[in-house]
């Protein structure tokens, strides 16, 4: 039996499965290691992870996970793990790695992630070929729930918003200037706090200043990560994230404007992830 991590910074959905049987999901607290050190990454794995799997034998851990995108990262997540579970190989890699194997399975296709972050890579059909360097929250995430947060609350402080959405944003969230600042500022995770007014955004989406900014979201992303891609235009471009499967009427409209051709749109990466490694323990077993 193997266990299965697909790990965002709001959440992480974990999977137990066999060659044959699918088991139910359980879901932690989002990890990300460029916020959070070994250990607190382990106190969330035995609080909220391992009371949940007590009777599960576990084999092995692919553990996917944003943050993931160096030796240094990775070894955080993977000594918390091997504190978690002694004795239990466990393999940490990229949630773009994960999002690749999901979306395109064995075919090539640019595949992308649009969720609390944003990243984007083109796959061979094994293997990430090429990777625009995501700049993450502070200078990049394009595309993302934290980005369209941050162009929310931009207009909300420099008084841009129409006084009937600031008004509803204001009663909504009891906004302050200080209370805004802390939480960016003083945050770990300043980007999971800005991607809590992708929720208001979707629920005013047809507003034309609302629509505008979901759009000038996609359109960042696109002129910024995916034109940048050999073969644009001709491979399927997929995505996963909440983000993306929310707004997909909005992103299908961009991806039209850039005559890009999309393939799949899911909200998460979880079912493709497990369809993969399921036959992959089949082949091992074989």
């Amino acid at each position: 039996m193997i266990l299965i991590a697909d790990s965002g910074s709001t959440k992480t959905d974990w999977r137990t499965i066999d060659a044959d049987n699918e088991y139910e999901q359980v879901t932690t607290t989002g990890i990300n290691p460029q916020y959070l050190d070994t250990d607190k990454i382990y106190s969330i794995f035995e609080t909220e992870l391992l009371p949940q799997l007590k009777e599960r034998n576990i084999s092995a851990i692919y553990y996917y996970g944003a943050g993931c995108s160096s030796p240094e990262r990775n070894r955080r997540v993977e000594d918390a793990l091997s504190r978690a579970f002694p004795g239990v190989p466990n393999y940490v890699d990229h949630d773009l790695l994960a999002a690749a194997r999901a979306l395109c399975g064995h075919k090539p296709g640019i595949a992308c992630i649009l969720g609390t972050g944003s990243n984007s890579c083109l796959y061979d059909g094994k293997n990430i070929i090429d990777n625009v360097t995501s700049l993450g929250f502070l200078m990049g995430d394009e595309g993302s729930g934290a980005y369209l947060g941050k162009l929310l609350i931009k207009a909300y402080m420099y008084r841009e918003l129409p006084d009937e959405l600031a008004t509803s944003l204001t009663n909504r969230y009891n906004l302050t200037k200080n209370g805004v600042l802390d939480a960016v500022y003083g945050s770990d995770i300043p980007s999971q706090y800005l991607a809590t007014f992708a929720k208001f955004m979707h629920e005013k989406r047809k507003n034309p200043v609302i629509k505008e900014m979901i759009y000038e979201n996609f359109e960042e992303f696109f002129e910024r990560h995916v034109s940048k891609y050999e073969g644009f235009g001709e491979l399927p471009v997929n995505f996963v994230g909440s983000i993306a499967f929310h707004f997909a009427d909005t992103l299908k409209l961009v991806a039209k404007k850039y005559g890009c051709h999309i393939g799949v749109i899911i909200s998460s990466p979880s079912e493709g992830l497990i369809k993969y490694h399921q036959e992959l323990l089949k082949m091992q077993n074989a």
